[in-house]
């Protein structure tokens, strides 16, 4: 059993001068670590991380923006035997407050000027480099990642997985399923705080694989280095994949090096699916179902999702159920909550913190929250999460559908659809519509009439506001609970929460 830290030094020892990753900023630059200078670096803040008393079964925070230092702190963290804990560089102090109050860090770092969490800041690092640069003795951490999440209700958690921080050689399910070959070269365009681009940069660190992480995401950006590089994967959010779609010269760039695509971490619209298989081709594009948890994963291709357009697959090593409010099955093709069991031997649960546990089933079925339906032949549809579900009229109405319909709009960059109150409806389905092009945004009238060819009359929305630009993080996340609320509050003519 090889730890994640003993792992990076070992790479360092075979090849020192390779490159283990690139930092691509917004302005063209790139910057690359060598697996020597990441096993030196990574030794040498480690030690500090050391002083602070981190160690096996403590979490170090690794609040630092994209950058080689995230990465370094990160394997540094590991090779004290501790369990990193990626954050949000940019939370306000009240919810990065609340998040460190559930974690009880042994060690914080990051450049918050505002900090009253004694943290490890970008001057503490440089010191750094005065510091023994000679291997550690090896720590094994146990557990070894945590994911924070503020879920659909906004009360802070972590997913903090059980398992320990020891070099598997078996490639991910996902990969697994992919039955890919040939050297990879990986683009990570989200935010190391997220569970996507945290998980593919660490797993492709442990299995000597080049990746190219996006200093912040920008669909520009994103095609000139998969141009440059030659990548050939890629796994990234509907948002992304929008605004990279939307690039006015996106059909003349050079993709033919990308092998997969594969998109996950939100619904994505069957019509943004079909251009990118018109983008990469059927047999690279891949459409995937998970969460942080890891209690299970569908995965489709394009060439199959075609023929079951809106489907995201069938499990891989995982069992799936559709109930009832009462947990009973649901007859196929009928929306019910999702419940999910791998059927790896050995799969790693989770444990939240801060939270209560998800549901559970006694035969081992765990649910996120999430509806939709499976087909006759067992294919996974998902229709929204619960919590965001809108009963208008006393009709369900799922705010990704309409997302979906409204994103179709050539004069629409993102959308995100909540329930408001109503006397008449009880609540009534709201759009908030960011315009593409905000010197020329849509008329009310030009949505309504958008709507009301895609969506059966009940489902449209009753109101829009347009505006300049919706508040997504940088890993396409939208919080609709906070949005429905804020604008709720400003309706009845009061201060938000």
């Amino acid at each position: 059993m090889v730890s994640f830290g003993r792992r990076v030094s070992s790479l360092a020892e075979e090849h020192p001068g390779d490159v283990a990753f690139v930092v691509a900023a917004l302005n063209g630059d790139e910057r690359s670590v060598t697996w020597a200078e990441l096993d030196r670096r990574s030794n040498q803040v480690a030690r500090l991380l050391v002083e602070r008393a981190a160690g096996q079964g403590q979490i170090v925070v690794d609040a630092l923006p994209n950058s080689p230092e995230h990465l370094i702190v990160a394997v540094a963290a590991w090779k004290a035997g501790a369990c990193v804990l990626p954050l949000r560089w940019d939370l306000p102090l009240w919810e990065r407050q609340r998040l460190l109050e559930v974690a009880a860090p042994a060690a914080v770092v990051a450049a918050w000027d505002d900090d009253a969490a004694d943290a490890i800041g970008p001057t503490d690092l440089d010191t750094t480099e005065h510091y023994d640069a000679g291997a550690l003795p090896d720590a094994l951490p146990r557990p070894a990642i945590a994911i924070a999440s503020a879920g659909s209700t906004g009360a802070p958690k972590l997913i903090v997985s059980p398992e320990s921080g020891a070099y598997d050689p078996a490639p991910l399910r996902y990969q697994t399923a992919l039955q890919d070959a040939g050297t990879t070269v990986h683009l990570v365009p989200g935010p190391l705080y997220h569970t996507n681009g945290f998980r593919i940069s660490q797993a492709a660190l442990m299995n000597d694989e080049l990746f190219i992480l996006l200093e912040r995401f920008d669909a520009a950006l994103a095609a000139d280095v998969i141009e440059r590089h030659r990548v050939t994967s890629v796994v990234v959010v509907p948002t992304m994949l929008h605004r990279i779609a939307r690039l006015p010269d996106i059909d003349r760039r050079d993709l033919s090096s990308v092998r997969q695509v594969v998109q996950g971490g939100a619904p994505c619209p069957p019509w943004l699916v079909a251009r990118w298989i018109e983008l990469v081709g059927a047999e690279r594009f891949y459409v995937t179902y998970g969460s942080s948890e890891r209690v299970g994963l569908t995965m489709i291709r394009g060439d199959e999702w075609l023929k079951r357009p809106g489907s995201v697959g069938r499990g891989v090593a995982t069992d799936i159920r559709v109930v009832d409010e009462e947990r009973r099955p649901v007859p196929s093709n009928e929306v019910g909550e999702i419940y999910m069991r791998t059927t790896e031997r050995g799969a790693p649960s989770y444990e939240y913190r801060g939270a209560p546990a998800a549901r559970t089933t006694d035969d081992g079925f765990t649910s996120i929250g999430d509806l939709g339906w499976l087909d006759e032949d067992g294919y996974l549809y998902i229709a929204d999460r619960r919590s965001d579900l809108i009963i208008s009229g006393g009709a369900n109405v799922y705010p990704a559908e309409v997302e979906a319909a409204l994103l179709e709009h050539p004069a629409v960059a993102d959308a995100a659809v909540v329930g408001l109150p109503d006397d008449e409806w009880g609540r009534r389905v709201h759009a908030v519509v960011e315009a593409a092009d905000p010197a020329t945004p849509p008329t009310v009238e030009q949505l309504a009439a958008h709507c009301a060819q895609r969506l059966a009359a009940y489902k449209r929305p009753k109101s829009f506001d347009v505006v300049d630009r919706l508040p997504r993080s940088e890993a396409g996340k939208l919080n609709r609970t906070a949005l429905a609320e804020q604008l709720a509050a400003t309706a009845a003519g009061r201060e938000p929460r």
